[in-house]
């Protein structure tokens, strides 16, 4: 038996509890994880809460990723007592996830969790920070270097931003960040931004092109702001698309791109291939202040999930949310 949070049709929409669970009813899969911490994400409050339709099967159990020990595999790559982690693959929303005691999942999906890295660090990176540094590897390979000049952030205080200015200071990067908590400028101050702009000078319609103000960015908000942090972006440097905040419509022009060579970089977090992941958490691994990382981090039990998902999706709560499953 294990505890989970389960999401169930009803009458009135869905509804999200705490329930306790046969290992029967674990879904198909060659590995099964014993998970000792989880997340709560954006992505997880909005299925916990209904608020958007992320769940594409019921019954199901949130939780967008996981670390855990493998407690039986059938999969060559893995045996009991492995510890591991997994971001993606629809898992929390059409395969059960990671806000449970136990997972089953395909082997294929997981990664060994770093040496130097425990569960409950990775889980305050988690999908967030794995993203973010997808977001820094794609526009490093697209050619940006420390010196060609600053990046911006969007979305600063959120998961994805806020890991990514601490990712690229490290890096030795210029990094302005863009925040609609300015209250909270010297935390970011603090984690690497050497600027801090008001997000609403973003997030309106704007012109198909402004002045050039950012050789490249990281942008998990989309919408009018990826449109505009566009327009703003320097002759041929690069923007890396991961998000949608504000909305996943591209209210922009073709000008930045046909007018100053600006590229455009999607970041798959999903989907990506096996070395891909390994690569992307064994650089976490080395890159990432872990005093740092407590600093932007909560804690939770898997009973105060559900309360605390009305509270992400409010804004009440920043930074990341780590779940204690043990």
């Amino acid at each position: 038996m294990f505890d989970a949070i389960l999401i169930e049709k009803c009458d009135h929409g869905i509804e999200a509890r705490l329930s306790r669970l046969d290992d029967t009813t674990l879904p198909a899969g060659d590995v099964t994880v014993r998970v000792s911490h989880s997340t709560l994400n954006y992505k997880d409050a909005l299925a916990i809460t209904g608020r958007s339709p992320i769940v594409r099967q019921f019954p199901m159990v949130p939780g967008i990723d996981f670390a855990g020990v493998v407690e039986e595999s059938h999969h060559p790559r893995f045996k009991p007592g492995d510890a591991v982690l997994l971001n993606g693959w629809g898992v929390g929303e059409s395969h059960w996830g990671g806000l449970a005691q136990k997972a089953r999942v395909n082997g294929d999906w997981l990664i060994p969790l770093p040496n130097a890295m425990s569960a409950k660090h990775a889980m305050a990176i988690g999908t967030a920070g794995y993203t973010s540094m997808l977001s820094i590897i794609a526009l490093e390979r697209a050619g940006l270097k420390p010196g060609c000049g600053p990046v911006l952030v969007t979305g600063a205080n959120g998961g994805v931003g806020s890991i990514a200015i601490a990712l690229l200071a490290a890096n030795g990067y210029e990094v302005i960040a863009a925040t609609g908590r300015l209250e909270h400028e010297q935390e970011l101050r603090k984690l690497g931004a050497s600027e801090v702009i008001d997000r609403s000078t973003l997030s309106s319609p704007g012109k198909p092109l402004g002045k050039e103000r950012w050789v490249a960015a990281i942008d998990s908000v989309g919408s009018h702001t990826l449109a505009n942090v566009c327009a703003q972006t320097r002759a041929d440097g690069w923007v890396a698309a991961c998000g949608l905040a504000q909305g996943m419509d591209f209210p922009g022009t073709v000008a930045p791109f046909i007018l100053r060579g600006v590229s455009l970089l999607g970041i798959n977090s999903v989907t990506r291939p096996y070395q891909e992941r390994v690569a992307a958490w064994e650089r976490l691994t080395t890159q990432l202040d872990l005093q740092q990382l407590e600093s932007l981090t909560c804690e939770l039990a898997l009973t105060d999930v559900i309360a605390a998902s009305d509270d992400l999706l409010d804004g009440k709560i920043r930074g990341r949310i780590v779940v204690n499953l043990e």
